[in-house]
């Protein structure tokens, strides 16, 4: 549904504001819908449209039920497209329509500019599509089973790809769809129409292809030449993969990577789109009679309860930090030497650079390095935040301490790689026996054993050989494995030392 006139004006007013304030971003259209849309979207990753699958319709019926219960309730859904789309709740009251809009701008903002999200496809809303009429192409050929058990597959190692991958220069390989025809296995293959395909792409050639494509496996015992953080990238390359299999896993992979950067920048986003928000509101949108409603609707956002954590509440407050330390020139070897409380807390160097600082930061940081660098000890004292940990005696989760640098490097641990293994092919041709050899580089945190015995059970499916994983457990090295009847857990040599 269009936006009615009225919104329309404070569409166009808000980003009168927003431009005038510095931001740019793509064209963004809004489209106000319903609860029932706005669930299915979010069910959707905040795309219109997916591919076919079961995880959608939990996703979308448990959102349904956190809506219908009052647990939870979904004011906005942006989505990283050039243009930008937005939809707006169709529920939500004027002021709260203003506090998204104006969300949504900073969102905008931070998508066209942030270098995490440089090498995204910027027509990913085309491309999904593209996706759900190949899997339902799929569907119609294979039976719904079949297809779905595989991407159920896929989806549970859809995060072993390599983050930083998408600025590494590689080499065309088989995961550019374009130029990759997944019917044939990964042979390369002119663009063509069904009915001049034999003509531009003789089968012969295509068999051709094949068959030194296999030569030079059998030739290669070295594979990967060197660790590889994209695991899913070398199943494609060098799995037996069926046509259709190989399909699928591409979709899976490009969509991860597509995604991977809004992970990567969860706190740095939300805070910028709230800092944004809340600036222009409060300065510029607000009628006065609007001002104890939009009170309460920030409350809620920067809400944080016992024991959780609230990216809006700590992403806005570092980027506030930001510009208050360079405006005020508290900065640099002066700043750092000075010992002097008093003199600390009045320190004014009247500087100015605030406003400059965060939109500096806003392109060239990922959450990682925004907590490394501009997390200070001021901040976390003032903002009361802590570590955590469990105790196993009385079975609960508790405080753990809250000196700055275990506070600093428990929300580091828990944003590298987004909390989940760091794993790394080492051997395609592990025991000269096609085996698959994977790397689970230890960090202090054990894997869990039962997950990581399900994917490897996922993992043989693709590969279709034993498939190992060289880990750590009680200090030990083990070797985990499944080779296609049981679960493999022997003692491991490890081939490079633990971690200090």
């Amino acid at each position: 549904m269009t936006l009615p006139a009225r919104l329309m004006e404070l569409k166009d007013e808000i980003d009168g504001y927003a431009r005038g304030h510095g931001l740019d971003y793509f064209e963004t259209i809004f489209e106000i819908v319903d609860y029932d849309r706005i669930n299915e979207i979010a069910a959707y990753g905040g795309f219109p449209s997916r591919y076919p699958h079961w995880r959608f319709g939990m996703e979308y019926d448990q959102l349904s039920k956190s809506y219908r219960y009052g647990l939870s309730k979904i004011y906005e859904m942006v989505i990283n497209n050039d243009p930008v789309y937005a939809y707006l709740l169709e529920g939500n009251n004027l002021v709260d329509q203003k506090t998204v809009i104006a969300h949504v701008y900073g969102h905008a903002d931070f998508f066209k500019h942030n270098f995490t999200f440089s090498a995204t496809n910027r027509k990913m809303v085309d491309r999904m599509a593209n996706h759900a009429t190949r899997v339902r192409r799929l569907i119609d050929r294979l039976g719904i089973e079949r297809v779905e058990t595989f991407i159920d597959v896929c989806l549970s190692i859809d995060n072993l790809i390599d983050y930083h991958g998408p600025f590494i220069r590689r080499p065309p390989a088989r995961e550019e769809e374009d130029t990759v025809d997944a019917r044939d296995g990964g042979v390369h293959r002119l663009p063509a129409r069904d009915y001049m395909d034999d003509f531009i792409n003789p089968p012969e050639f295509l068999e051709e292809q094949r068959q030194a494509r296999e030569e030079e496996l059998k030739r290669r015992r070295n594979l990967p030449a060197n660790p590889q953080r994209d695991v899913l990238l070398f199943l494609m390359e060098f799995a037996p993969l069926e046509g259709w299999e190989l399909d699928i896993l591409n979709i899976v992979r490009t969509e991860a990577y597509y995604f991977a950067p809004q992970g990567m920048t969860k706190i740095m986003n939300e805070g910028w789109a709230t800092y944004w928000h809340s600036r222009i509101m409060t300065e510029q949108a607000l009628d006065p009679d609007e001002f104890l409603d939009y009170a309460d609707s920030y409350s809620r956002v920067v809400a944080t309860a016992p024991g959780s954590f609230n990216p809006y509440k700590v992403g806005i407050e570092i980027w506030r930090d930001i510009e208050e330390r360079w405006n005020r020139g508290m900065f640099g070897e002066e700043w750092e030497h000075c010992s002097s409380l008093a003199e600390r807390e009045s320190w004014d160097r009247q500087l100015g650079h605030g406003q400059e600082k965060i939109f500096q930061v806003r392109k060239l940081y990922n959450d990682i390095t925004f907590i490394d660098e501009f997390l200070t000890p001021e901040l976390v004292e003032r903002q009361q935040m802590y570590a955590f940990g469990y105790n196993p005696k009385s079975k609960r989760w508790e405080i753990d301490s809250r000196e700055f640098g275990q506070v600093k490097t428990q929300l580091l641990d828990n944003l590298t790689n987004f909390g989940t293994p760091v794993i790394e092919v080492v051997d395609g041709n592990f025991r000269n026996a096609a085996q698959l050899l994977l790397r689970h580089n230890y960090l202090g945190i054990p894997l869990r054993l039962d997950w990581a015995e399900e994917v490897l059970r996922n993992l043989h499916r693709i590969w279709k050989r034993p498939v190992f994983i060289e880990t750590i457990v009680e200090d030990k090295g083990r070797l985990l494995g499944f080779d296609g009847a049981s679960v493999i857990n022997d003692a491991w040599t490890l081939s490079e030392k633990k971690p200090t």
